[in-house]
């Protein structure tokens, strides 16, 4: 439906001009020129059980304590070269491969995912003294081409490999780091994981197989 920003009435989706005062109606925007497709790793990192924060501490506390696990795990992707593309609730997305493609993106995600896990246990010894909580994460991790809008009109980063990785991430167990088919085909010489296992994601017709990262070589 298209709405009229002069009277305010709903269209059809065809109508160009307003069906009840005449107006022009806005247009759904050509896809830009700008767009292009990139082969990216993409990391999502989301907090378990947050809520109960709320029935613990007070709000200004709570804030303090999310702004606490945000500013750590963006710290360690940005130490392995990845970016911080939003976050999303509780969780954290991060991005490997944008701006600058590294040959290692999924190496260096993985490598990423594992230091998030390190640094929270950290966080928690701080969080423990000051506030009385810890935190539980799980982390998701996939590799995937994406649609990558130009710069300056600010599109976001599209595409399922960003839907697989949040899905491991809500698969994954409390403290565990599932890794895609994709991210495990380019780092396997470099981890231990165990053994793959099928798994039915949300919106996937296919069952998606998952590692459960155990361990990354410090080489």
């Amino acid at each position: 439906m298209l709405l009229c920003r002069v009277c305010g009435e709903s269209n059809p989706a065809q109508a160009r001009f307003c069906m009840a005062c005449g107006s022009p109606l806005p247009q759904p925007a050509e896809p830009s020129s700008g767009e292009i497709r990139k082969t990216v790793t993409v990391l999502f990192c989301d907090v378990v059980g947050s809520t109960p924060l709320g029935e613990q501490l007070d709000p200004e506390s709570v804030r303090r304590v999310m702004t606490g696990f945000y500013d750590g795990m963006r710290a360690v992707l940005e130490r392995h070269s990845g970016a911080v593309e939003k976050y999303i609730g509780d969780a954290v997305m991060g991005v490997f491969g944008l701006p600058v493609l590294h040959e290692d993106d999924a190496l260096r995600a993985v490598r990423a995912a594992a230091e998030m896990r390190e640094a929270l246990s950290q966080l928690n010894e701080e969080l423990r003294t000051s506030f009385g909580v810890e935190l539980q994460i799980r982390i998701g991790v996939n590799t995937g081409e994406v649609v990558v809008g130009d710069a300056a009109s600010g599109s976001p980063v599209l595409g399922d490999a960003i839907n697989v990785a949040a899905r491991l991430e809500q698969t994954a167990a409390p403290g565990d780091i599932l890794l895609g088919p994709q991210t495990y085909a380019l780092v396997r010489d470099a981890v231990t994981v165990d053994d793959g296992r099928a798994l039915s994601l949300k919106g996937k017709a296919e069952p998606v197989t998952g590692y459960r990262l155990l361990e990354v070589s410090a080489r």
